[in-house]
């Protein structure tokens, strides 16, 4: 007797499968991505909010015009690598739908970066409100972006890691400076790093 085909939510759940298989053997689990993220944050914020304790002779600059900039740019170089070559191995509408995502966190990122830069030039905020609006508004993007993939994909970890960062955005802008800093790193790096938990042990015991 033949084997009955498989029905469209079978199909669906192999694809998916097969999609996973092929990102862990291609070394793209998400897991890696956001460990690499979560270094990024804890390192660069929490170095960050360092420097703005009286006891500390490093100046601010130090941390905000290079440790960050260079840890946020090895996240994303890393990010991107990860992301060409797990999409080696997936075709059709799941590969198109990741690029549409990329696509999204680099247009929206460009575009926040010009209104935060716009608003900064007017001079009306004073430095550490200036602090508040650029903490707050990129952990917000972050955080609506993730509720995105969550749904896109039907991902409800990735879902509720941007609920965190939607609430910790808002905890960063109630608590001051320099305090976000310290909501950024905590809050925020330890978003990233408790998803990368997650979600490595969900990739080893899907093996």
């Amino acid at each position: 007797m033949e084997d009955e085909p498989m029905s469209a939510e079978e199909s669906l759940n192999l694809i998916a499968q097969q999609n996973r298989r092929t990102r862990r053997e291609l070394g793209g689990g998400p897991a890696r991505m956001l460990a690499a993220w979560a270094l990024a944050w804890l390192v660069g914020w929490g170095f960050t909010y360092v420097t703005t304790q009286d006891w500390v002779a490093v100046p601010g600059w130090v941390a905000g015009g290079i440790v960050v900039p260079l840890l946020f740019l090895g996240a994303m170089a890393y990010t991107t690598y990860t992301s060409i070559r797990s999409g080696r191995g997936i075709r059709g509408p799941s590969r198109t739908v990741g690029a549409m995502y990329g696509y999204g966190w680099a247009l929206s990122a460009i575009g926040l970066m010009v209104v935060d830069l716009r608003i900064t030039q007017f001079q009306a905020l004073s430095p550490d409100q200036v602090s508040l609006l650029w903490s707050g508004t990129w952990l917000l993007l972050t955080g609506v972006l993730y509720l995105a993939g969550g749904m896109v994909w039907q991902d409800k970890l990735m879902y509720g890691l941007g609920a965190w960062m939607i609430v910790s955005a808002a905890l960063s802008v109630l608590v001051g400076y320099p305090a976000n800093f310290l909501v950024l790193t905590v809050c925020g790096g330890g978003g990233f790093l408790l998803g990368a938990i997650v979600y490595f042990v969900r990739e080893k015991s899907a093996r």
